[in-house]
């Protein structure tokens, strides 16, 4: 039986990161767990209570209470929750609460693919394959921007660039699992790739890993 197949996908917001671990994971077979869901899952969990995102404990709670069955919600995918869960992810008892969530996922037998900002440096730091996935701050906001008004919802491109910035901002300066490429990752910048030929790179990287 051969060694389970873990894709570890990193990358800032609105890097394409999601949609391409999306595709690895059905081409391969794989389970898939795109990781920001679980701090979106918190984050809606502690606003729907009434609790204030700056209270540590009731996130740290929120987090070390969480069941699947909760990221299915649809409200997870609305902008706001995005920066919810930026806020949120920098407290160092959430983090290491959804570690083990996450890490419970990916030994799967199999394997699986997991997308995030820190699955090659810190949940699966051994995964065969780590791919960091990137794209000029601009181009990202474009993509959010036309991604969002698709759905119907109003949004200005200069206020979708600001949140992208201060997101990256925060989530590279934050004292636990800063958003950083592992030293062993296949670094990938989809800048001027569409999603066809981002997910044809990403597939030789691992079908390189693959053959080895």
């Amino acid at each position: 039986m051969s060694a389970p197949m873990v894709i570890a996908i990193d990358g800032p917001a609105a890097s394409g990161k999601g949609t391409l671990a999306k595709r690895l994971a059905e081409h391969y077979g794989l389970p898939h767990l795109d990781t920001g869901l679980l701090y979106r899952a918190v984050a809606r969990s502690m606003l729907d209570a009434g609790l204030s995102l700056d209270d540590e404990s009731a996130a740290a709670r929120a987090a070390a209470s969480l069941i699947a069955d909760k990221l299915a919600d649809p409200r997870l995918r609305e902008r706001a929750m995005g920066e919810a869960a930026s806020r949120i992810s920098a407290v160092p008892a959430v983090r290491s609460a959804l570690l083990a969530w996450q890490q419970r996922f990916a030994a799967n037998a199999v394997g699986a693919v997991l997308d995030g900002r820190d699955i090659g440096t810190v949940v699966c730091p051994h995964a065969r394959v780590k791919l960091f996935i990137t794209a000029s701050a601009e181009e990202r906001a474009r993509r959010r921007h036309r991604e969002l008004t698709l759905r119907g919802e109003e949004t200005i491109f200069a206020a979708i660039l600001a949140d992208i910035e201060a997101r990256d901002a925060r989530d590279a300066s934050r004292a636990t699992a800063p958003l950083r490429a592992a030293e062993d990752a296949t670094v990938l910048d989809t800048t001027e790739l569409d999603p066809d030929e981002a997910f044809a790179a990403a597939k030789q990287v691992v079908d390189g890993a693959r053959a080895h």
